[in-house]
């Protein structure tokens, strides 16, 4: 019965990462395609770096599972993280960012349909749904759950220095020509969002994990 579900489990994970990996490749040769690609933008998006992020922590959580190994506490928050993050990932663009106006530079050309809603809708809920359902990860304690923001904010920290540099910010809620005080404000909304992601997940897993306990 264990064996079945974390084989089962590691299957998944691996099929997640999978997923997430051959969607940013989907994207890059399609820009490459239509010579639009412009990698130091590209890999600069949050969503970008949060899917890949996710992908490698997948991977590695997956093979942990059918290995047969226990999940260690860095492992665990780094899965807490990413699910943090990609349900970040869809909120924030779903109700900021769909619909949003191109890059002028990119006027004429439309990102692929399916990874997009894969990247910016699914997964997120999929990511969601397999932290909180499965009990292969180490018990954290609340305050460990902060570790989350260690991602985050130096996401945060390098996309303000590379826009004061360069002038381009992947979001417009980071961008200082809407006034500094709006982008303090939205940083302190997110950061919060973050935290309260943060503190639920934890015990919303453990929870769930005791409740459905496989039988030896």
């Amino acid at each position: 019965m264990v064996q079945k579900r974390n084989l089962l489990i590691g299957l998944l994970r691996l099929a997640m990462a999978v997923t997430l990996l051959y969607c940013v490749y989907w994207q890059i040769s399609d820009r490459l395609a239509h010579n639009v690609f412009r990698p130091a933008e590209y890999f600069s998006y949050f969503t970008i770096t949060s899917c890949i992020i996710s992908g490698v922590v997948l991977l590695v959580a997956g093979f942990c599972v059918l290995r047969g190994k226990s999940e260690g506490k860095w492992l665990t928050v780094a899965r807490l993280t990413m699910a943090a993050s990609m349900v970040i990932v869809g909120v924030i663009y779903n109700l900021l960012l769909a619909g949003a106006a191109p890059d002028p530079r990119d006027i004429g050309y439309d990102w692929p349909v399916v990874p997009n809603l894969i990247m910016h809708t699914y997964m997120p809920i999929i990511i969601f749904l397999e932290w909180a359902l499965t009990n292969t990860a180490f018990r954290l304690k609340l305050n460990q759950a902060l570790w989350v923001l260690i991602y985050p904010l130096t996401w945060l920290g390098f996309s303000l220095v590379r826009g004061s540099i360069t002038d381009w910010w992947p979001y417009w809620f980071i961008d200082p020509q809407y006034g500094i005080g709006t982008v303090i404000q939205w940083i302190a909304t997110i950061s919060a969002f973050f935290i309260v992601l943060a503190l639920a997940l934890t015990p919303l897993q453990r929870t769930l994990a005791n409740l459905y306990r496989p039988r030896q």
